[in-house]
């Protein structure tokens, strides 16, 4: 498989369950944070991200932040979810999720990396040999750049269709 196909697509991160966690030997959890658990550059999260968060702790899961914000975005975002976090981590590149895993004392591939970007969370997550999960975007950025990131995730988007089509 690809490093640009996600393991798992999702609508959103609350559709992740602890039997589905499990079932691939899971015990930690690596989220992004703009446009996985709240919109691009907000504070605030719903509800229903709130109770999921609220449930994988319950369930035992370990849970952090790997963002490539800056602290001053990041940590009163992670406070405010009492979650441990990484600011500036460097996505796709392993750094941050190469923190995750020694803050968790756990092995990559027992970890999950949740994350809407194919070029950042699903690439960083495949090459440190995470289990990647790409969710749909809360709201589609306006910038030229995202765009072009976009549409070019189409394509890996496809290949990961076809090939789930099959199973």
């Amino acid at each position: 498989m690809s490093v640009f196909t996600p393991k798992l697509c999702l609508d959103k991160v609350t559709d992740i369950t602890p039997e589905l966690l499990r079932r691939n030997g899971i015990k930690g959890i690596v989220l992004d944070v703009d446009n996985t658990l709240t919109l691009h550059g907000s504070q605030e999260v719903k509800q229903e991200v709130l109770d999921w968060l609220a449930w994988m702790k319950e369930e035992g899961f370990l849970l952090t932040i790997v963002s490539n914000n800056y602290e001053k975005r990041v940590r009163p975002f992670a406070q405010r979810l009492d979650l441990e976090y990484v600011s500036f981590g460097c996505k796709p590149m392993t750094k941050g999720f190469t923190q995750a895993c020694k803050k968790f004392s756990l092995q990559a591939k027992e970890i999950a990396v949740v994350g809407d970007q194919i070029y950042t969370d699903i690439l960083g997550g495949n090459l440190k040999g995470m289990f990647t999960i790409l969710v749909v975007p809360f709201e589609l950025e306006t910038g030229w750049t995202f765009r072009l990131k976009r549409s070019l995730e189409k394509i890996h988007l496809r290949k990961y269709h076809r090939l789930h089509k099959e199973h």
